[in-house]
């Protein structure tokens, strides 16, 4: 059986759905779904140069895929990222190794000088990693939580005086002030790769509108009119969610009002119908993971951020 690499289809939502099978074989704690995988494509800044590569048998089969890009948004030039899945029945036919070479050459010809990748943090995973160069830093755990089965934390029979709790399409009119929280809170995320959330249009254009971003379960804390807190919420629109950021402005800070967007917005999902909750954290990130270890949440797997040098074209 061979493989061969090319591109996801633009415009195929089939195609994107096998991209999604496998990434959901591959990495079952992360939400994947065909219209986020293809929207995340068409929506992409042009600056990122990003491509999605499927890996496919002779036989029209998609056994594994990549997210490949330039970290346009970082304040350090040459940064990029590569993350590939490959679907764990068919791993063994070269299609990680043909993913990560075709990644590579196309990042490195774009002016990448050091490339990103998320590995799980397993013997064979790591070997992978480590024999084609690639060196491991800071780690990352994905968590979940059984909204079926969990006791939430109750809600407050009265909130603080000057607090408010509304849900994201609230700012439907003017998201601006939710755009400037996730400015400021992203910066000060712990990563390997800076962010710099600075164009209010491309975050209108592969955030706000990400078809995925559920407005009405992502909730968002204001203390006397202003925004404090928020949780943005991506999920299937069926049975699984996903906190895709969590954060406290730097003035609201410690006075668990995080913890409060998050608490309505579980029982908000759990009302709504969804039965499986899960979020991802830094494992430098004490206080964030302090408040999903209250609101019942389990470590399910980590991952290890690995890093190579490139050598540009």
């Amino acid at each position: 059986m061979t493989v061969s690499i090319r591109d996801l289809r633009p415009g195929d939502l089939s195609d994107a759905e096998a991209v999604a099978r496998v990434r959901g074989r591959a990495l079952p704690f992360l939400l994947n779904t065909a219209e986020g995988i293809a929207f995340e494509l068409s929506s992409a800044h042009p600056a990122r140069h990003y491509r999605v590569l499927v890996a496919e048998t002779d036989d029209g089969r998609v056994i594994g895929t990549a997210q490949v890009g330039l970290a346009h948004d970082s304040p350090e030039p040459g940064r990029s990222t590569v993350n590939l899945y490959v679907d764990p029945s068919h791993r063994g036919l070269g299609a990680g190794g043909l993913l990560l070479r075709t990644a590579e050459e196309y990042l490195a010809a774009r002016g990448a000088v050091e490339t990103y990748a998320w590995v799980m943090d397993e013997p064979a995973h790591r070997a992978f990693a480590e024999r084609r160069g690639y060196r491991p830093g800071r780690s990352s755990y994905f968590l979940r939580l059984d909204l079926t089965a969990a006791v939430l934390p109750p809600l407050p029979e009265a909130l603080p005086a000057g607090v408010e709790v509304r849900p994201g399409s609230a700012f439907a009119e003017d998201p601006r002030p939710l755009f400037a929280a996730d400015a400021e809170t992203t910066s000060d995320e712990p990563g390997d790769v800076g962010t710099e959330i600075d164009d209010y249009e491309d975050w209108l254009r592969h955030i706000w509108r990400n078809p995925v971003l559920d407005k009405e379960l992502t909730t968002v804390v204001l203390v006397d009119g202003v925004v404090a807190a928020f949780t943005a919420v991506h999920t299937d629109g069926a049975t699984r969610y996903s906190t895709g950021m969590t954060g406290t402005l730097r003035a609201f800070r410690g006075r668990g009002l995080a913890g409060l967007a998050k608490t309505f917005s579980l029982h908000r999902a759990r009302a709504a119908g969804y039965t499986e909750a899960l979020t991802g954290n830094d494992t430098d990130n004490r206080p964030m993971l302090a408040v999903n270890r209250r609101l019942g949440y389990e470590i399910r797997v980590t991952e290890t951020r690995y890093a190579k040098e490139l050598e540009t074209k």
